[in-house]
């Protein structure tokens, strides 16, 4: 595609990241077949290629309006159409240029600035969202169904982490909200870990990976939340730690994604390359690891329905991996159609775009429940909450099932 950004789009920071994006786009439409608001709207400019046209159109000095900015609000960021595309376009690079830049020229409404500062505010701290989700727990009945749908009625309990030290030692992002709503994943994941010789080794000072920060129009915030990230780990990777493993496959994609965005940071640039190289998802390191050291005993003729979220199959490239695993530890697995499409959890996406997130959780549970599974599993907390707000069996983390197994 050939583009001349005009002399203000030049000044940007990532001008000629976005200019070799745009060229590198042959516009042939193959990512609308496979992205899900083209699919429930059939607007071409509610597809990844008039997004891409309206980006463009921008940083070459055309008119944008809040109509622009609508189509780039209902993107989900799910990257469908970057494993679709035979050209290799880097779509979300793009489209996070493009959202920074008419944050920018188009102000947000007052409504819209409050609802964005509030989720930025609440869910980047997980003691203020802790606190809240208690107070919500009581009076849930009570709360409007939009809220209702966020607060789980009777989370697992965490159960005790190992306390053995261990000569491999791995990090763990522990997350913003996944401690509150679902306290037993990273707690199963440090037991089953330490069955394999592994030891989680607890590090102050990590907060939010930056990624709710950084979708909503505080990129700047995001980035911070990275480099004191960096700061936090940084001690204990030069000790040797292994790798940094994250239960959330939203977060270990933005994790991945640290040392691109700092890349122009020269006090963070190798650093962050660093924590991004070490960075891994759960089921990156429970597939190189000897399985049958967990003994696990049988696992049952429950059938489990696997949703693999977007930020694992799409951003991090691992679609099919935990159905591996699970495979290997003998789990049955149902059938899931259509399973590269998004449940429309996304982030935050479910609270700014209410309307269209239900339409997608509504198809993927169709989808998700046609083998009538016993449960459902997942890899993302957002897809966990998300989809058992309207699930008509348990939906948990897949390490849970793993862990509850092998504690009989």
């Amino acid at each position: 595609m050939q583009t001349r950004l005009d002399s203000v789009a030049l000044q940007l920071p990532r001008a000629a990241e976005a200019e070799s994006i745009l060229r590198s786009c042959v516009h042939c439409g193959f990512c609308n077949a496979t992205c899900p608001t083209y699919q429930l709207l059939g607007d071409e400019l509610d597809g990844p290629r008039g997004r891409i046209y309206q980006i463009k159109q921008m940083l070459e000095g055309g008119e944008v309006t809040r109509e622009t900015q609508l189509h780039l609000d209902r993107c989900l960021t799910c990257r469908n159409c970057e494993t679709t595309c035979p050209s290799g376009v880097r779509y979300h690079s793009l489209l996070d240029i493009g959202r920074e830049e008419i944050a920018r020229r188009v102000p947000r409404t007052p409504g819209e600035k409050l609802l964005r500062g509030t989720l930025r505010r609440l869910m980047t701290q997980p003691a203020l969202f802790g606190f809240l989700l208690r107070i919500g727990r009581l009076f849930r009945p009570l709360l409007p169904a939009l809220l209702r749908d966020k607060v789980p009625a009777h989370p697992a309990a965490p159960g005790k982490r190992p306390l053995a030290q261990r000569t491999r030692k791995l990090l763990m992002l522990e997350g913003c909200v996944q401690p509150s709503l679902s306290p037993n994943t990273n707690a199963a994941t440090a037991r089953v870990l330490d069955k394999l010789g592994i030891q989680v080794q607890p590090i102050g000072g990590v907060r939010c990976c930056g990624a709710v920060d950084y979708h909503l129009d505080a990129q700047d915030d995001g980035l911070n939340h990275a480099r004191r990230n960096i700061d936090a780990w940084w001690p204990a990777i030069e000790a040797g730690a292994e790798a940094i493993v994250q239960t959330a496959s939203g977060c270990g994609a933005f994790v991945k994604e640290y040392g691109h965005l700092l890349e122009r940071d020269p006090a963070y640039a190798a650093k962050a390359r660093k924590v991004s190289a070490l960075a891994l998802d759960l089921v990156e390191v429970l597939r190189k690891e000897p399985l049958e050291k967990l003994r696990l005993p049988d696992a049952g003729d429950d059938k489990l329905a696997f949703h693999c979220p977007c930020t694992l199959q799409h951003a991090q490239k691992l679609g099919g991996a935990v159905e591996d695993v699970l495979k290997r530890l003998g789990f049955p697995l149902t059938s899931v159609p259509d399973a590269h499409l998004c449940c429309g959890s996304a982030g935050t996406y479910s609270i700014t775009q209410p309307e269209l997130s239900k339409q997608l959780r509504d198809n993927k549970l169709v989808a998700l429940q046609s083998g009538d599974p016993q449960q459902i599993v997942t890899a993302n907390i957002g897809c966990q909450t998300h989809l058992a707000a309207a699930s008509k069996v348990p939906v948990r983390h897949w390490i849970e099932i793993v862990d509850q197994s092998l504690r009989g």
